[in-house]
């Protein structure tokens, strides 16, 4: 039995979205944020999929009654930070009907971050769902990856070889323990994420697969683009691998408080009639959605106001996790 973590396009059955609810997390920003991860919730389940929105307790759940329509279906969950795409399960399917979910170590993105509910919650949410559990030894979290459903992840030496996860393991272990445990027979090694990304540079917030061997990439717009060199440095290794490169506009320069953010149209999140794309109040906002949507001709796609969201160090993609459909 081969087990292998399915491309997001793969057909869900529903998703895990987690509402904010850290004052701390979002100073000055949490009610905005709240809003922003509403939209997000109320958009995809009035495409007619399934939402399981995570609230943290009564207040929360109060808060999120108030901002989300009936479709979306509230779960009262202890959990810390709002980014399930890496606290949550990573959902195998053998091709023959079944499930399981796959945990690794957390160590609150290299030590920087961990919250009460961090490691837990990806098992309680599988085992909620009626999956077996299967949990590696080593650190590693789910926006660090993206694959495209032949055998092939992409992912960033800035993160998975960061001496702040896993400093036993060397590239080849990593390689190894990526078809073990994820059933990933090749690897695209990109180089550095974006630019003050809280996580070391999740691969999601770079480089994204729209299809079999095909990786969607941020071009840079603007002289000051900050990301300009790693956006080049992605694009070169991916032709280079053989992949088919299709490039999207960044943001531009975005900055709060004189300090640039790791703002990107890659952290969309796909689901199975919608995609939905963060946005920041840019000028380069409309153009980023539509060559998304150019992607993905089989679904709607949608911009949604994100720059709250931002400011807790993440997106849409990074405060989800989907539940993949179990076909044979």
């Amino acid at each position: 039995m081969t087990w292998q973590l399915p491309p997001e396009w793969h057909p869900q059955d529903w998703i895990w979205i987690g509402l904010p609810h850290a004052v701390d997390e979002w100073p000055g920003f949490l009610g905005q944020a709240q809003e922003q991860i509403a939209a997000f919730a109320n958009a995809v389940a009035e495409s007619g999929q399934e939402v399981r929105l995570l609230v943290r307790d009564a207040l929360n759940e109060c808060r999120a009654r108030a901002l989300v329509s009936g479709a979306v279906r509230l779960e009262q969950r202890a959990y810390g930070d709002v980014w399930l795409r890496d606290t949550g399960p990573l959902v195998l399917c053998d091709g023959q009907g079944h499930r399981m979910a796959q945990r690794f170590g957390f160590n609150g993105w290299g030590g920087k971050y961990l919250m009460p509910g961090d490691e837990t919650i990806g098992a309680e949410l599988a085992r909620d769902a009626g999956l077996s559990i299967r949990t590696a030894d080593w650190v590693l979290e789910g926006g660090a990856l993206d694959c495209d459903g032949t055998g092939l992840v992409v992912t960033t030496e800035q993160c998975l070889l960061n001496p702040n996860r896993n400093p036993q393991l060397d590239r080849a272990d990593i390689e190894a323990r990526l078809e073990q445990d994820l059933g990933f027979s090749r690897v695209l090694w990109l180089g550095d994420g974006l630019i003050n990304d809280h996580t070391d540079g999740h691969v999601d917030n770079l480089a994204r697969f729209v299809g079999p061997g095909v990786l969607a990439l941020p071009r840079a717009t603007g002289a000051d683009d900050p990301n300009a060199a790693i956006y080049a440095d992605a694009k070169a290794r991916a032709e280079a691998f053989g992949l088919t490169a299709r490039e999207v506009p960044s943001p531009g320069r975005v900055e709060r408080a004189g300090r640039i953010e790791p703002a990107s149209y890659m952290n969309f999140a796909v689901t199975s009639k919608l995609v939905v794309v963060p946005t920041y109040g840019t000028v380069h906002d409309a153009e980023g959605v539509a060559a998304i949507a150019e992607l993905f001709p089989d679904r709607d796609t949608i911009g949604i106001l994100a720059d709250a969201v931002l400011a807790g160090g993440g997106s849409f993609h990074c405060a989800s996790q989907q539940m993949p459909r179990a076909t044979s």
